[in-house]
């Protein structure tokens, strides 16, 4: 299987300001004083030395993530993860490898039903388009009616009826297993306002956790165990990482969302082999979110017995399991 984050930001999408756009600048031409960057191929090579908060983005998109689990131009069926702005740019990939022509089938696993999970589905160009299928599976009751009401005129010029694919909600118990192909699904209620949801995904021994929008309770141990066995042997998590540790248990305490320190005491204690940190504070610019990595690791160094590899998503990112 592989990952692909389209969107990895929290709460709402963001944008880079010009004034952080001229820090990296100003840092990437500082650092090349002295350098002999007379060429193309020179100045390439010294782009790819620099840090990433300064060559690259974490990015802006709110939440969104495929799973690649086949050969998608064999088998043209795809899964995702939450329906962020980030699906825009998915959609565009999508299009621009297989043409309006040809029919797909999209699998759409919610977390939960939150503005920032559901925005990007009005502009999600495969609904419009007759002959694909998508399938929305959820824990929630009020799936279905969550995405017609986004689509409401008073919000939407585009209403749900006139979406040209064929669109199916499936509501899935938690804990109970589902099929999508030859991939196994299992849901797992989690603390957030109005429940959310994360998935555990299976095929061929592999397993990828998508754990987003989950408060965790440093005081329950009930809890933990029971997510230390949802985590257990992961290739890859997916987690919540959006606010540090003080904060997740005082001024936010009660918001819905955890802490990168959380996310990696779980995967030890589950042995997980991947660490992604996701769904980013949108006040955090790159070099924060580059600082909290570096202390993640740091931390999962001092304090793991076995090796945990932690990465921290960008929209564009893809993990391989």
């Amino acid at each position: 299987m592989k990952a692909r984050i389209w969107g990895a930001r929290g709460s709402l999408p963001v944008a880079l300001t010009h004034k952080q756009i001229r820090t990296k600048l100003q840092a990437a031409l500082e650092g090349a004083i002295g350098r002999d960057l007379d060429t193309a191929e020179k100045i390439a090579g010294y782009v790819d030395e620099l840090p990433f908060e300064l060559r690259g983005t974490y990015g802006g998109n709110s939440s969104c993530v495929e799973v690649e689990a086949w050969d998608t131009d064999a088998i043209h069926e795809h899964i995702i993860l939450d329906l962020g702005s980030g699906v825009r740019a998915l959609a565009g990939a999508k299009l621009a490898r297989y043409g309006p022509g040809k029919p797909q089938t999209y699998h759409v696993l919610m977390s939960h039903l939150h503005w920032d999970h559901i925005m990007g589905f009005p502009f999600f160009t495969p609904a419009y388009i007759p002959g694909n299928r998508i399938i929305i599976y959820g824990c929630h009751e009020e799936l279905e009616t969550a995405f017609r009401r986004q689509q409401e005129p008073i919000s939407f010029p585009v209403a749900f009826h006139q979406l040209g694919a064929t669109i199916e909600f499936v509501q899935i118990e938690p804990g109970v297993p589902t099929q999508i192909r030859d991939v196994t699904v299992t849901a797992k209620l989690q603390l957030h306002a109005g429940d959310s949801y994360g998935y555990r995904l299976e095929k061929n021994g592999k397993a990828l956790i998508y754990s987003t929008d989950s408060e965790h309770k440093l005081d329950n141990a009930a809890e933990r165990v029971a997510f230390v066995d949802f985590f257990r042997d992961a290739d890859l998590v997916i987690f919540d990482a959006m606010y540090s540790l003080a904060d997740s248990i005082s001024v936010k305490a009660d918001w819905g969302h955890s802490s990168n320190v959380v996310g990696v005491e779980l995967c030890q204690l589950a042995g997980v082999r991947q660490l992604c940190l996701f769904h980013h504070e949108p006040i955090y610019d790159d070099a924060q979110i580059s600082r909290v990595l570096a202390e993640t690791r740091r931390y999962a160094e001092i304090t793991g017995e076995a090796p945990l590899d932690i990465v921290s998503a960008y929209d564009g990112m893809e993990i391989t399991l």
